[in-house]
């Protein structure tokens, strides 16, 4: 049970969230909750899908978006994003459970995203304090620095999700896959 009130229905949020809320049913069909308890602070709602919404028209693709969500998701422990991004990766961005299964453990079957998701799973690991070694990596497999930014934004908009709902105990509305903890 979240430890806040979530309003129920885009009517019960804040008036200034509202018109951001029926963008996003718009964009989904509904509104998940993760939006709504986000909502009880419109400025907040409003960054976050202004962020989103600009990464979503950067360089990475969405599976490699989807695929270093759910790494993010399991190495800081959030159930609510491995569930809501397993769903969005299977039904949006077309992973197959081989891919999934990898993304959550911090890796790809894709050997250009595998370098993408294990600089995420790095970056989120060691709080940005990466090596050179882990920024050569990235680059050997072709990512530009421009995209290399990308990945750490994201991580950074995971982060923020995964602490939101960690934090607030949101509950899923996706169907649940426990996240694990990094060590």
């Amino acid at each position: 049970m979240a430890r806040i009130a979530i309003p129920d229905s885009v009517d019960a949020a804040p008036i200034a969230a509202r018109p951001l809320l029926n963008a996003v049913k718009s964009q989904l069909g509904l509104v998940p909750n993760m939006f709504r308890l986000i909502a009880t602070s419109p400025e907040s709602l409003q960054g976050y899908l202004g962020l989103n919404g600009a990464l979503a028209k950067g360089k990475l693709d969405a599976a490699t978006r989807e695929r270093i969500a759910l790494a993010v998701a399991n190495v800081n422990g959030c159930a609510y994003c491995n569930s809501a991004h397993g769903y969005l990766a299977a039904h949006l961005a077309k992973l197959d459970a081989a891919e999934i299964a990898a993304n959550r453990d911090g890796r790809s079957n894709d050997p250009k995203a595998d370098a993408a998701v294990r600089f995420a799973s790095k970056v989120t690991t060691e709080r940005g304090a990466v090596a050179e070694a882990d920024l050569q990596a990235v680059r050997s497999a072709g990512y530009s620095d421009a995209e290399i930014i990308e990945i750490v934004v994201h991580v950074a908009l995971n982060g923020l999700t995964n602490y939101v709902n960690n934090v607030f105990a949101t509950d899923v509305d996706f169907p649940m896959v426990e996240a694990r903890r990094a060590a």
